[in-house]
């Protein structure tokens, strides 16, 4: 999918890491939510309170997920899931462009 119809768009921004780090709300009409955003090459841990699915749409990451010792890669056109209640850490190589779903 690469729009959404029908949204409320959060006007301001979510900003982290110093602006390394940004992001919109959207909200849906069913009361889900997601956040689009933009990460620059660095290293950022994240905690999470609801289970959220990492759709990567551009650029190139590593993760390590929640009880692995071992970073993945993802690029572009990849996902990933995160455990609610949980933190997860990503090497961010290049300019990197993510939709976050929040999962209930």
């Amino acid at each position: 999918m690469s729009e959404f119809n029908n949204v409320t768009v959060v006007k301001k921004a979510n900003v982290y890491f110093g602006g390394n780090v940004s992001s919109r709300t959207i909200r849906f009409a069913d009361g889900s939510s997601k956040t689009l955003g933009f990460m620059l090459p660095g290293e950022y841990t994240f905690n999470t309170a609801d289970k959220e699915l990492m759709d990567i749409l551009a650029g190139n990451l590593d993760v390590l997920l929640p009880e692995t010792d071992e970073w993945q890669p993802v690029t572009g056109g990849e996902s990933f899931y995160v455990p609610a209640d949980s933190a997860f850490t990503v090497k961010v190589n290049t300019p990197t462009d993510y939709c976050c779903s929040f999962i209930k």
